[in-house]
């Protein structure tokens, strides 16, 4: 592993509390990796032998039933998955796999139990972690449940616009198809809610977004923060 991937990991919220001996303890049976694109890291199932940090790249998490197929949420640099299987020896209850070329070290999980079970700084960051996890799922759900569709396209990408700068315009960061399982739909009823926004000044070609009346869009949109706002 490199030096600076090692400082790098020890900013992380996740390990910034650990003692020095068991931070050593924990990285010491650690190993890095380089994956290709399209490679799956974790089937859903599994037992959590690792917990994967990525340090390079992007990561979809996908979840299977009867057939069908849906994705869960894209993880990027630097960040862990999936942190609760591992911490209860419990079988992953999503797939992992790379986006794109992926630089991942792997934290063999019952290091991880152990280190926790003896560290109180790495075990309250561990329970603020899930806990974020845990309020990024009621949102998700929210969002889900309590939106049409139309609206959660249009919140989607009135979140992508502030996260990319605010600037009116950005690229979708993934393929519609992926898009559409994302927010909950099929990708007709994607297509259907992107042709329907134009009436609310979004245009959309390709994978180009603009924003041509932003107070039409939150018109439609309502951004709530506590569905919408990250660090809420």
């Amino acid at each position: 592993m490199r030096h600076g991937e090692i400082d790098e990991i020890r900013t992380l919220p996740l390990f910034a509390e650990l003692r020095p001996e068991n931070f050593d303890t924990l990285f010491r049976g650690a190993y890095v990796q380089n994956f290709p694109p399209q490679v799956q890291l974790i089937h859903e199932g599994d037992r959590a032998d690792f917990l994967h940090v990525i340090i390079e790249g992007s990561v979809e998490l996908t979840a299977s039933w009867n057939n069908r197929d849906t994705t869960m949420a894209t993880v990027a640099p630097i960040s862990t998955f999936i942190l609760a299987a591992t911490i209860k020896d419990s079988p992953y209850l999503m797939s992992a796999r790379t986006l794109e070329r992926s630089r991942i070290i792997l934290l063999p999980s019952q290091d991880v139990r152990t280190v926790f079970a003896e560290d109180a700084g790495f075990a309250r960051a561990i329970v603020v972690e899930l806990a974020q996890c845990y309020r990024a799922v009621v949102k998700s759900q929210k969002d889900l449940k309590l939106r049409t569709s139309q609206e959660r396209l249009a919140n989607y990408i009135l979140r992508k616009d502030h996260q990319f700068g605010g600037h009116g315009h950005f690229d979708l960061p993934m393929e519609k198809k992926r898009l559409a399982s994302y927010l909950g739909m099929t990708p007709e009823n994607l297509s259907r809610a992107i042709k329907s926004l134009a009436d609310f000044g979004v245009d959309v070609n390709g994978a180009q977004v603009r924003i041509n009346n932003r107070k039409a869009l939150e018109g439609l949109a309502k951004p709530n923060p506590l569905i919408d706002d990250p660090r809420c």
